[in-house]
């Protein structure tokens, strides 16, 4: 009976000791499909948002022998109605977290449809080296074959894994790991929505193993210059798309309208036919900031004959599209007006 009762003890004291040795993590909800709801199960139409995280996680008990889970709902909108103020929200209670050493990893889930927006923003301005993950899913939880518990599972064992600290925020989906600045949705509706096409994924989670294809690389920007802890609002940037014989009205518009900066998807190499070309030249004068980007999936944008930057007074994209590089001028407009400093910028991200 002694023998019995102690045999009993040290498996309990074992069984806590490991659970009091999980880490800690923290999913902050903010909506999308994950969290939707449809009225039939073998339909695609649903509501993205419908469900708290407290439903959410309690489709993935198993995630709790992986860590110490807590949710937040920091949000409940499908992702195409996320706004800069919930961006602020989320980046300044990442960095609380961190900074009060409540979590030693995040979980965020979001819609798809502006997730690779999202990781890039908060890529520039998370301020620890902990692990930052978002997910979702391409299928409402009410669907028959949803992935959103298993995207979720996933994220979990991706932010509980010390191989995944100091690679900064990671995009886990369909099993795959991607990098934030690198990441884009490439598909409207299969679960497989993403990919890396310049670089590649950087890594996979299969069966609760985590497994990255490089090292992690030192992180440039823990150290952000963008400071957005006292911030309610960011400069207003703008993005307007090329096509054949496109009109410069809308970047008439939008440079006499209170606009701080600009982003032009051209065609190809950054590219824009004379009428754009001239009004760009106009805003320059004025003292707008201008990027050239392209609406090209992958590929570097790059100074050239026609488009010289330092003759233009614009600025080139460097490797991001138009929808990156509209965050990363909001974000540089937050430290400087002059065109050098933010080329700087543009070159070093």
């Amino acid at each position: 009976m002694k023998q019995t009762l102690l045999v009993l003890l040290c498996f309990c004291s074992t069984f806590f000791a490991e659970a009091q040795n999980l880490p800690r993590v923290i999913v902050l909800a903010t909506g999308g499909t994950i969290a939707g709801q449809g009225a039939n199960a073998d339909r695609a139409g649903y509501i993205p948002g419908k469900l708290p995280i407290e439903d959410i996680l309690s489709s993935i008990p198993s995630a709790n022998k992986i860590a110490e889970i807590t949710g937040e709902q920091i949000a409940s909108v499908g992702s195409y109605d996320v706004t800069i103020e919930i961006w602020l929200k989320l980046a300044k209670r990442i960095n609380e977290i961190f900074a009060n050493n409540e979590a030693d990893g995040i979980v965020i889930t979001h819609g798809t449809d502006t997730q690779e927006e999202t990781a890039f923003f908060l890529n520039l301005t998370m301020t620890s080296d902990k692990p930052v993950v978002l997910t979702g899913a391409m299928r409402p939880a009410s669907a028959i074959s949803a992935d959103g518990p298993k995207n979720l599972y996933d994220a979990i064992v991706v932010t509980s894994d010390q191989k995944s600290v100091g690679r900064g925020v990671i995009l886990s989906f369909n099993e795959t790991l991607y990098d934030a600045n690198n990441v884009v949705k490439m598909n409207t509706t299969h679960v497989d929505a993403f990919d890396s096409p310049d670089t590649g994924p950087i890594g996979q989670v299969y069966d609760g193993k985590v497994s990255y294809y490089n090292r992690a690389l030192p992180i440039k920007n823990r150290h952000t210059p963008f400071d957005i802890s006292s911030l309610d609002i960011l400069p207003k940037v703008e993005i307007v798309y090329m096509y054949v014989d496109a009109s410069a009205t809308p970047i008439t518009a939008l440079l006499n309208d209170q606009t701080d900066g600009l982003i032009i998807a051209g065609s190809g190499n950054g590219s824009f036919n004379k009428a754009i070309l001239q009004a760009v030249e106009e805003g320059v004068k004025k003292g707008k900031l201008i990027v050239r980007s392209s609406r090209v999936v992958s590929g570097r944008v790059t100074p050239s004959q026609v488009f010289n930057d330092e003759i233009l007074g614009t600025i080139a994209s460097n490797n991001l599209n138009p929808q990156k590089a509209r965050i990363l001028l909001m974000l540089a407009l937050t430290v400087s007006k002059e065109r050098n400093k933010i080329h700087e910028i543009f070159q070093n991200y």
